[in-house]
């Protein structure tokens, strides 16, 4: 059965809930402490933090199905008044399914997403040790600075990375 896409919802943040307990710590546990990891995990993905982010922030979810089941999810929302530009703000799919293209497909879903509404970049942050730099590098993003962000006490040391689409 082919991967199916629809918008997330308030109802389907037990869902990202979910996927981000199996999907969280492989993805960083090679480049941050657990002790960042837990702290960064319950600040973003709590269940409050996704309706806030689902709402007040007008970030737009993505939830990818196969078979019917969630097996990843992508947020994206604009960053200007005009709507020319949009940011990534989360794409994630389960272990399972890296090297399949289901992130590759959910990517190009969000961004045709962000074109039909009429954008025209789409830029993301990638933490600078985080290999997901090179698949995004594949899809058509480049470099254009390094960010450092403050998580509470911690800080997240990326890439700011953009597409033209």
């Amino acid at each position: 059965m082919p991967l199916v896409f629809r918008k997330a919802t308030i109802d389907d943040i037990p869902a990202v809930i979910a996927l981000q307990e199996r999907i969280w710590e492989p993805t960083y546990r090679d480049i941050l402490s657990s002790d960042q990891i837990e702290y960064m995990f319950t600040a973003t993905y709590s269940a409050e933090s996704l309706a806030d982010q689902m709402t007040r922030q007008g970030h737009q979810f993505l939830l990818a199905l196969q078979d019917h089941e969630p097996v990843g999810f992508a947020s994206y929302s604009r960053t200007d008044a005009a709507g020319e530009r949009y940011k990534l703000h989360k794409i994630y799919v389960l272990p399972s399914e890296q090297g399949k293209g289901t992130g590759r497909l959910l990517l190009e879903e969000t961004a045709e997403k962000c074109r039909a509404a009429g954008g025209e970049r789409l830029i993301l942050n990638v933490n600078r040790y985080n290999r997901a730099r090179h698949f995004y590098e594949r899809m058509g993003f480049a470099v254009i600075r390094e960010e450092d962000v403050p998580i509470g006490p911690y800080w997240m040391n990326d890439y700011v990375m953009e597409k033209i689409l």
